[in-house]
């Protein structure tokens, strides 16, 4: 039973410094946490927009659970969708200009479905290799043909695309990578995707509510429409403040995913009271855009700070900041002494991101204030960054 000695694979996880431990947040999320007692300034959090705790969403749950109770009891095709799923898909569609969205549970099932359940033995999938790991997990299980392309190298997907002989291809791309904060370029994937007659899927969990004029997404933001980007999945737990994730797209995608995506058919449906909580974080996002352009502006302070500093930045504009420090020793250490000094920051560790570009993963959010990114700015200067 060697091989299932379970107490030596943990010991071997934590000498090579890539052991995860849980936090216990004590209170709701926002710009400072509770953690044992004590006050945090967070940036850690995806909560983008600020919405997680927002009142008008936290009282429209609590109005829900009182009409739905909390539980949904069931699967979407048995007695599980209630008028509140459906109101809100019909939302998002809207929002998002498509004929119609589908609700799931996580982004994570969100992405095996779709991509499993349209593609299987003889299709091809081509995806970025910075890919969101749910992505490529999806791309693995459907049973296709998996091509990856080096980071946004669209030279080298157009001579995979070149090559294949496979008639059906889904090229799949996150909009935002989100270890990078960089974005896709969507419209030379939609040139490829038409050249190639391949379709084209792209991931927008850290796009939405955050880009675009009214905070539909990188679609939005580039001027592209549902003909262009037929298949766009997107997240309700980061800037929208809830949880879930959709797919919108064509009548006929969504139909055929009702059909074909395992991982909505057998999942118990969410809670009708989150459906509702986000029916009013979209209003928001839509009607306060003060929250993108105070997010906007706290983006530029904190880079402006970080060049003056001298520290390792990469090409984002987005809320996802990360400061690249290049090993895990650096990423334990720095984070350590900045949660000593009562702040909150994501350490990423290879094999999450490649070797030597171990980092920081600085997360902005409209519900920072000037000084706490002023102060977390501060608090890197002391810190062994180099």
């Amino acid at each position: 039973m060697a091989a299932w000695d379970l107490s030596a694979q943990l010991d071997g996880i934590k000498q090579q410094q890539l052991y995860r431990s849980r936090q216990v947040i004590e209170g709701p999320q926002g710009a400072k946490v509770t953690i044992d007692g004590l006050s945090y300034d967070n940036f850690s959090s995806n909560d983008y927009l600020g919405l997680a705790n927002h009142p008008k969403v936290a009282a429209a749950f609590k109005r829900a659970v009182d009409d739905y109770g909390v539980g949904s009891g069931s699967a979407h095709l048995i007695c599980g969708h209630s008028r509140q799923h459906h109101a809100l898909e019909e939302e998002l569609a809207a929002f998002t200009g498509r004929e119609r969205a589908l609700v799931f549970a996580t982004g994570y099932m969100a992405n095996l479905g779709v991509i499993a359940g349209l593609l299987s033995k003889g299709d091809e999938v081509l995806q970025d290799k910075l890919n969101h790991a749910s992505l490529i997990d999806g791309g693995l299980i459907s049973g296709a043909r998996f091509r990856r392309y080096p980071h946004g190298n669209l030279t080298r997907l157009e001579q995979l695309l070149e090559q294949s002989t496979v008639e059906k291809k889904l090229i799949v791309s996150d909009g935002v990578f989100s270890m990078d904060g960089d974005q896709a370029d969507l419209k030379g994937l939609v040139s490829l995707a038409d050249k190639s007659a391949s379709m084209l899927m792209i991931d927008d969990a850290h796009g939405l509510g955050v880009m675009g004029e009214t905070g539909a997404g990188i679609v939005q933001q580039q001027g592209l429409n549902q003909q262009q980007v037929p298949i766009l999945m997107a997240t309700l737990g980061k800037s929208l403040g809830t949880a879930g994730a959709f797919i919108a797209g064509s009548e006929d995608l969504i139909e055929l995913l009702i059909q074909r995506a395992r991982s909505y058919i057998y999942s118990t449906a969410m809670p009708a009271a989150i459906m509702a909580a986000t029916r009013v974080s979209l209003q928001l996002c839509q009607q306060e855009s003060w929250r993108r352009e105070k997010l906007a502006s706290l983006i530029g302070r904190f880079r402006d700070g970080a060049e003056q500093l001298g520290l390792q930045l990469m090409s984002s504009d987005t809320p996802i900041q990360p400061v690249i420090l290049g090993s895990n020793e650096a990423v334990m250490s720095v984070s350590k002494y900045l949660k000593e000094n009562k702040i909150l920051v994501g350490a990423i560790r290879h094999p999450t991101v490649p070797k030597n570009t171990e980092r920081l993963r600085i997360t902005l959010s409209a519900s920072h204030s000037e000084a706490q990114v002023d102060r977390l700015l501060q608090v890197l200067e002391g810190a062994s960054v180099d």
